[in-house]
């Protein structure tokens, strides 16, 4: 009687084992915390569930039996591919391996993007005040939060968290916001035409994170591009820059003397008249002081900025960039080139084979010159696709060989040079001079050494007096960086968004400024328009070939089989 009740104890204790188990399983499912509790009633359970098994097979031999290990050779390889499909998820959770298979990569996050928010310095949350969570939107988000644990995101409904959305100002659903410690910004309101945005996003980060403002100047009163919306103007331009967190305004060196000492980059876009001298000596200076300089010069025009460029070995060529490989694709005509190839520099590192275009646009010619180090930034197609056009006024573009260049041209380059600041010298007091040596005190002295060519010395002198020591207030040697572009209708408005056209002026303009720590732009991701436009006959064409001329040759077909069938 005591051997069966010790054997049902035994029977009852077997199942705590599955039961702790499956506790410290729920537990820690339950919690998403795999503390000492859970750990305790885990262990407990597997290793109740392990006497179990032993004494259950010593009391029956439950381990010789066929049967047995048949199962326990189920049972192991069931164990086995449940051990190999968790690990394939434990390492799916932590290493992610993805493959954007779109032309124009539109899931995947930009190199910028991934950049800047790898190397957070600090914990940064998106905040989306909306009902309903876009599958798009969320899936930008995670590709964000995967590139940094610091890169949190939620979602609110602002009526069931009132306190939350009066705390960031939400006015209405979908408004998206960035919080980073106590800093707090609007990124946009997303709704079911417009779609969470990389660029903003990846805009209003950089601007969250980075606490330094560059203060950029664009010269006026030459006929520049107008700086507000209007026709030919480039107020997308400047809308791109304030997004990235420049600081833009107009400068009119006629008004003031120099430029000011806050500038980090002044940029000259498409003036129509000349510098007067004292402009471009002022220019001169603020790039000799380790100024950055973006000049944007237009073909017939002559900004008297020769003398500047000069000392930088740029000339612009007085002729037309013509390229006609890209006439049919652009659309633009032969004047408006179509760049493919960029030079290896951090302004189009990223550039890949994109396209850019500059309609009317001039070559530039880039001769060396000692302390300057120039990169070309975009070049045309080999001759016979293109070649510079110096017969302007002629409606029928053709090279002639005594008058026009092969190309490829040279439509823009980036120039860097180091500037040494002089030293400011402050010259010291000159002390007293030592009375005169008596003659005998001469003669015992050591002897004089030779004079030198240089100073020659008397037989009988003065000890000399100590020479005022300047002090040098030593400075380090700074660079300065220009980058010049033969075209400044790529950055007006329509244009300025159009393919890599906006890339191209935003990162010359970051490059320029000298702030390593912030990324480039961002080129807009759009999907290439492969739909086929056809004309209403080719339509109608299409309609009567679908709905009249294939049944009918269906039709015809059935009918000969079965006249060869009956």
């Amino acid at each position: 009687m005591k051997i069966v009740a010790k054997k049902k104890l035994w029977k009852y204790l077997f199942w705590l084992g599955p039961f702790l188990i499956a506790v410290g399983l729920t537990v820690g499912l339950v919690s998403e915390q795999w503390g000492l509790i859970t750990l305790v009633f885990l262990i407990t359970g597997i290793v109740i569930s392990g006497l179990g098994i032993i004494w259950q097979s010593y009391e029956t031999n439950w381990w010789k039996r066929r049967s047995t290990q048949a199962g326990t050779n189920a049972l192991v390889a069931t164990l086995a591919v449940l051990a190999i499909l968790g690990l394939i998820n434990f390492l799916g959770t932590r290493y992610h391996l993805r493959s954007d298979l779109t032309e124009s990569q539109l899931f995947t996050l930009a190199p910028q993007s991934r950049e800047l928010v790898s190397v957070l310095p600090q914990p940064v949350k998106v905040w989306v005040f909306d009902i309903n969570q876009n599958p798009q939107d969320r899936e930008l988000l995670e590709n964000y939060q995967r590139q940094s644990s610091k890169f949190k995101y939620e979602y609110i409904d602002p009526q069931a968290r009132p306190g939350l959305a009066e705390k960031f100002g939400v006015k209405d659903y979908g408004e998206v916001y960035l919080e980073s410690g106590d800093k707090r910004q609007l990124v946009q309101t997303v709704n079911q035409n417009e779609r969470l945005s990389e660029i903003r996003l990846t805009s209003r980060l950089q601007q969250l994170t980075n606490s330094t403002t560059a203060k950029v100047y664009l010269l006026q009163g030459h006929g520049e591009r107008q700086l507000s919306a209007g026709k030919d103007a480039i107020s997308q331009a400047v809308q791109g820059l304030g997004d990235k967190n420049f600081t833009t305004s107009p400068l009119n060196l006629g008004e003031t003397s120099k430029v000011p000492q806050d500038a980090s980059v002044v940029i000259v876009a498409g003036p129509k008249r000349g510098l007067f001298e004292g402009e471009v000596k002022a220019l001169q200076e603020y790039l000799n002081r380790g100024g950055n300089l973006l000049l944007m010069i237009d073909p017939n025009t002559d900004p008297k900025l020769n003398s500047l460029l000069q000392e930088w070995g740029v000339s612009l060529d007085n002729r037309l960039a013509v390229d006609v490989s890209g006439e049919s694709v652009v659309g633009l005509g032969p004047a408006a080139p179509l760049v493919t190839e960029y030079g290896q520099h951090p302004i189009t590192k990223d550039f890949g084979n994109g396209n850019s275009f500059y309609p009317i646009a001039r070559p530039l010619e880039i001769s060396s010159v000692p302390g300057v180090q120039a990169t070309p930034l975009l070049r045309t197609k080999p001759y016979p696709n293109s070649w510079a056009e110096s017969d302007l006024q002629s409606e029928k573009l053709e090279f002639n060989v005594d008058k026009d260049l092969k190309g490829p041209l040279t439509l823009g380059v980036a120039l860097t040079r180091k500037q040494t600041p002089k030293s400011v010298s402050t010259p010291q007091p000159t002390p007293k001079p030592s009375p005169l040596p008596s003659p005998t005190t001469q003669s015992k002295a050591s002897p004089t050494p030779p004079a030198s060519p240089a100073s020659p010395a008397s037989p009988v002198s003065p000890a000399p007096a100590p020479t005022p020591s300047p002090t040098s207030s030593s400075q380090t040697a700074t660079e300065s960086r220009l980058v010049v572009l033969g075209n400044s209708n790529f950055a007006t408005d329509g244009l300025f968004q159009q393919q890599l056209n906006g890339d191209v002026f935003l990162n010359s303009v970051t490059w320029l400024s000298q702030q390593d720590q912030q990324p480039l732009s961002i080129r807009p991701k759009e999907p290439k328009n492969r739909r086929i436009t056809l004309t209403t006959t080719q339509g109608n064409l299409l309609i009567l070939s679908s709905l009249l001329l294939l049944p009918l040759i269906g039709f015809a077909i059935a009918v000969m089989i079965w006249w060869k069938r009956r």
